[in-house]
């Protein structure tokens, strides 16, 4: 059996061994050597053999290694990739559930996987692997022995939803929402919410019967009307009092939150001691995709809901900072205006007074012609709060301070993550409650990871 037929034969046959960082390579592992920013991969094949890799595949000739013999070379390692993942995605049998939408991609993910792996076998996309080569390579992780398969599908730009779709093919569909981000290249909401759409359109996806998605905005109404064209088997509107399912109720009382949900005719009345609101929605996305796909909802409250930890989208971390005991709220993943004003305002909820309450943002980025008033909006909202101390950080936080002087003296600004950092290890004198909120690839965004890893041995 030739080499390409062997490496095809087994990644077919085997679930979660396609990797792309050497680092992350474990035993009968393949790792795909890329041509990075600065690299090309094949400068980590030895290590990646050393590491336990089973397989190399590579479109750069490389000799330099006693296992030759295992290194595929092809022309283009994106079109093999391409080529392979249409293979492997057709021998695929169980339901393939797709999930889009401007933020809370990932979260939702993580939730259905989390409930769903309690009575199925599940096999899902990690991390935030939603683009060209995320999608692929989550398709050739897939265990084709599972009984559902999730996948997210992101987009930054025209026409990118509708080729990822055609990969996928989800017969099951969540839209989380339609809100500001990518504006560079989209322009306005409705862009977005018409791109989105072509997830579940029939000449890219002929597979798709069940549309879930919230229903919330003029925007969002788009999607509905696109639908009703498609003419699905289901289309669940999330949202509002009234849609298919929605939040009744939440009261306090004794401390805790007794929330009441209305989910396709069926009531749930359970009690938290905490919740954002990120997490009720994944909720009722859940509940109404077991009520559709008759699955009894027994298992999820079977005890007190406990919610799956997501790295960077309200994770809840304890720490130590000169012996002061600090808990930070990490909503560092990602941020657009509309997720960022939310997230002020839950913290702003908060109420102990053993703690002091430090708010920690970035700046938002790929917002358009719009971005520093959208930033001036976040500044704006600050200022109808109460937080002890607010640091913000990024270049257009600090032009949106000099045109608004006002406001100057109310925030913090550090250009740096070490100066984020620098500054909290000599202004904390008593317990602090943190929350960090920015896009990816930003300093406050280094500051969460110089955080987590200067203090790891620290974390409660």
């Amino acid at each position: 059996m030739e080499l390409n037929d062997k490496i095809k034969k087994y990644i077919f046959n085997n679930s979660n061994r396609i990797k792309i960082n050497s680092k992350d390579i474990k035993k009968n592992d393949i790792f795909l050597a890329l041509n990075g920013k600065k690299f090309h991969g094949n400068k980590f094949l030895v290590d990646a053999f050393k590491f336990g890799a089973k397989y190399c595949i590579t479109d750069k000739k490389y000799t330099e290694t006693k296992k030759k013999e295992n290194i595929l070379f092809v022309e283009n390692i994106y079109s093999y990739l391409k080529n392979i993942s249409f293979q492997k995605r057709s021998l695929f049998n169980g339901e393939v559930i797709g999930i889009t939408g401007s933020a809370g991609k990932t979260s939702l993910k993580e939730y259905l996987s989390f409930f769903l792996k309690k009575k199925y076998k599940v096999s899902a996309s990690i991390k935030s692997y939603n683009n060209n080569l995320g999608v692929m390579i989550s398709i050739l992780n897939m265990n084709i022995n599972a009984n559902f398969a999730i996948f997210e599908i992101g987009t930054n730009n025209f026409n990118e939803i509708r080729d990822l779709t055609k990969l996928v093919m989800p017969s099951q569909i969540f839209i989380t929402n339609i809100l500001s981000t990518h504006l560079e290249n989209f322009k306005n909401k409705k862009n977005i919410a018409i791109e989105k759409s072509d997830i579940f359109k029939k000449k890219y996806n002929p597979n798709a019967k069940r549309l879930f998605f919230h229903m919330n905005s003029k925007e969002e109404k788009i999607i509905n009307s696109i639908a009703k064209r498609e003419k699905l088997i289901n289309v669940i509107k999330i949202g509002k009092v009234g849609l298919d399912g929605y939040i009744n109720t939440i009261i306090d009382y004794n401390s805790k939150h007794k929330i009441s949900l209305k989910i396709l005719n069926k009531k749930f009345l359970f009690i938290l001691d905490k919740y954002e609101n990120y997490q009720i929605n994944n909720l009722i996305f859940v509940l109404a995709f077991c009520i559709i796909n008759k699955i009894n909802t027994n298992f999820i409250f079977q005890k007190q809901i406990k919610f799956p930890k997501i790295d960077g989208r309200g994770a809840i971390y304890k720490f130590k900072i000169n012996s002061i005991n600090i808990q930070l709220i990490d909503q560092s993943y990602n941020a657009n205006p509309e997720t960022m004003l939310q997230s002020i305002r839950n913290f702003s909820k908060i109420k102990n007074k053993k703690y002091q309450t430090i708010l920690i943002l970035g700046e938002m980025n790929e917002l358009g012609l719009d971005e520093l008033k959208y930033h001036y909006l976040i500044i704006k909202e600050i200022t109808q709060h109460m937080f002890d101390n607010v640091i913000l950080s990024g270049d257009l936080f600090k032009k949106a301070l000099k045109k608004y002087p006002n406001f100057k003296n109310k925030f913090i600004y550090k250009s740096t993550s070490k100066g984020i950092m620098s500054y909290l290890e000599k202004n904390l004198h008593k317990k602090a409650m943190i929350m960090t909120k920015c896009s990816n690839a930003t300093e406050v965004n280094k500051f969460v990871t110089l955080l987590k890893l200067e203090k790891k041995d620290k974390i409660v």
